[in-house]
């Protein structure tokens, strides 16, 4: 049975602007860089997955209850970047030209929507991939989901990551990516983490503790150094996991759709993506 694509659409948009030159513009002179080259992104993987349907994820860039948990999460982030907007706008009417779904929530991030999407297609008997340049989804990794992880700078495409990858590169399982996240910090979502605690030290407690909450009961037996910063302030690690944990919410599951080639060729056009139109005609061709 062939998976669900679930996109996270707000990374892929930011990683094609920053990755192509801004001088690609449309007929009216406005950039379309960020368009092209997610679009260019999106059919890579497709042709290689061959997804049952696929849905973009878009969401708020900080959830209220991310924020009033803790005030500097994504306090830091760089602004939307100018030519980004009208690309933005236009995302919805360009992507649903493919044939792709359209999934969007002003109270929750594309990350939780993501998750919401690869849990129901799983609690559906089905499969799903989370497509993303943001590691925190690595806590969706299973046997029934897989994280298709854009990284900088790597080759074309995007690296699978299971279970088993998660835990060569964090030395911890996929459940314990929100403690390990807690523990270490993020700074790209401006959480600091435990002071003094790097990768191994909490990849260590995790795999000897099991969870976050277990290491703070057990912190009075650790060294100096690691009990000092597990016990400076728990309730602060505690609400870093929280905000790190994804929040799931009922999505209702798009049905199978082919890629509209047709239709997807004249969208491309329109903003003068000349050869992207010509991919897209030799798609709908074969």
């Amino acid at each position: 049975m062939a998976p669900l694509l679930a996109v996270d659409a707000p990374s892929l948009l930011f990683r094609a602007f920053y990755a192509l030159p801004d001088s690609i513009k449309a007929p009216g002179g406005q950039p379309v860089n960020a368009l092209l080259g997610t679009a260019n992104l999106l059919l890579f993987e497709i042709e290689r997955h061959s997804p049952r349907a696929v849905v973009l994820c878009f969401g708020a860039e900080a959830a209220h209850y991310r924020t009033e948990a803790y005030p500097a999460y994504h306090a830091d982030r760089i602004a939307e970047p100018d030519g980004l907007g009208w690309q933005w706008v236009r995302a919805a009417d360009f992507f649903g030209a493919f044939g792709f779904h359209l999934a969007g929530s002003e109270d929750l991030e594309a990350d939780d929507l993501l998750g919401s999407y690869a849990a129901a297609e799983v609690a559906a008997g089905g499969d799903a991939l989370i497509l993303t340049g943001d590691r925190d989804m690595f806590q969706c990794a299973s046997d029934r989901v897989r994280v298709l992880y854009l990284k900088t700078g790597g080759p074309q495409g995007a690296v699978e990551m299971g279970p088993d990858d998660v835990i060569a590169r964090y030395g911890v399982p996929p459940e314990a990516v929100p403690d390990f996240i807690a523990l270490r910090g993020d700074p790209s979502d401006g959480l600091p983490g435990a002071k003094g605690i790097g990768e191994k030290t909490a990849a260590d407690l995790l795999r000897r503790h099991g969870t976050l909450e277990a290491a703070l009961d057990g912190a009075i037996r650790e060294k100096p150094g690691v009990r000092k910063a597990l016990l400076s302030d728990p309730d602060l690690l505690l609400t870093f996991k929280d905000i790190a944990t994804l929040r799931h919410v009922d999505v209702p599951l798009p049905p199978d759709t082919r890629l509209d080639a047709e239709a997807a060729a004249a969208a491309a056009r329109e903003l003068g993506m000349n050869r992207l139109a010509e991919r897209l005609d030799k798609w709908g061709a074969d």
